[in-house]
C-alpha cells in the first residue's frame, strides 16, 4: 500500500462537473471517470466520503432569482443533490466499491437518513459515504454542507474538485493573464472574495482546522495524485506555506 498524505478526506464535486460537455443533466462517462478516481484513492488506503452539488439539475439560488420562494427553491436543489448522489453510488458500485448514500432529508425508500455515527462506521469499514441533500436546511450551500460533514467525520482535508487546477487571481478561461495561487490562508480567501467556497464554508473549515485543497476534477487521476502529495492544486490553510 502506498504511503498517503491523508487518512480520511471529503471530496466535494459541483453538480456542473457531472455534466461533462453537456448543458444539463448527468453525463454517464464523466460520472464513471470520477468514480474510478475515487476507487484509485481507496486503493491507496484513503477513506473517502463525498458531497455533490445539484447545479446540473436545479440551483436554488437561480430559482429564487426568477421569483420562487427561496426556501422552496433550496429544497428543490437539495433533492437534485440526492439524484446526483444516487448516480455516483451506481457508478461506484458497478466497479466494486461499496457505497452508501445518506440524505439530510429523510427518504428511506432510496437511501439512508444522515446519522453521524453510522456514517463514521461505514467509512471505517472502507465504504464510500455520499452525503446528499446538503445540510437539510435552506439558505446553506453544498459547500457549507461539505465543510460541515468534513468536520463531523473528522476528515484530514476537504478537496474541492473544480474545472481548473486551483485558485486563480481571475477566471483563467476569460483572463489569460490570471495567475494561480499555490497556497492561500482562509483569511485571504475571505478578504479577497476569491470564490473558492462561500464564506460560511471557509469559516467552518478554518474553525475545524481542515485544509481546503482545490484541484481539477477534469484531470483523470488527479485525486489519487493529491493523496500522495503530488499534483497541481491550491491549498487553503491557516498559514501560507512558503516553498523552499
Amino acid at each position: 500500500m502506498s504511503k498517503t498524505r491523508f487518512k480520511r478526506v471529503l471530496l466535494k464535486i459541483s453538480g456542473e462537473a457531472l455534466m461533462g460537455g453537456g448543458e444539463y443533466g448527468i453525463d454517464t462517462e464523466t460520472v464513471n471517470r470520477v468514480a474510478q478516481d475515487v476507487k484509485d484513492a481507496l486503493k491507496l488506503g484513503v477513506q473517502v466520503c463525498l458531497v455533490i452539488g445539484g447545479g446540473n439539475i436545479f440551483r436554488g439560488v437561480s430559482g429564487a432569482s426568477v421569483g420562487m420562494d427561496r426556501a422552496s427553491a433550496d429544497y428543490m436543489g437539495m433533492l437534485a443533490t440526492v439524484i446526483n448522489s444516487l448516480a455516483m453510488q451506481n457508478a461506484l458500485e458497478k466497479i466494486g466499491v461499496d457505497t452508501r448514500v445518506q440524505s439530510a432529508i429523510p427518504m428511506d425508500t432510496v437511501c439512508e437518513p444522515y446519522i453521524r455515527r453510522r456514517a463514521i462506521r461505514h467509512i471505517e469499514k472502507g465504504r464510500v459515504v455520499i452525503f446528499g441533500a446538503g445540510t437539510g436546511n435552506p439558505f446553506f450551500t453544498t459547500d457549507t454542507a461539505a465543510a460541515l460533514r468534513a468536520s463531523e467525520m473528522g476528515c484530514d482535508a476537504l478537496l474541492k474538485g473544480t474545472k481548473v487546477d486551483g485558485v486563480y487571481t481571475a477566471d483563467p478561461a476569460k483572463n489569460p493573464n490570471a495567475t494561480k495561487f499555490d497556497t492561500l490562508t482562509y483569511l485571504d480567501v475571505l478578504a479577497r472574495d476569491l470564490g473558492v467556497m462561500d464564506a460560511s464554508a471557509i469559516s467552518l473549515a478554518r474553525e475545524s482546522k481542515i485544509p481546503v485543497i482545490v484541484f481539477s476534477i477534469k484531470s483523470p487521476g488527479a485525486f489519487a495524485e493529491l493523496m500522495q502529495g503530488r499534483g497541481a492544486c491550491t491549498i487553503v490553510t491557516e498559514k501560507e506555506v512558503v516553498n523552499g
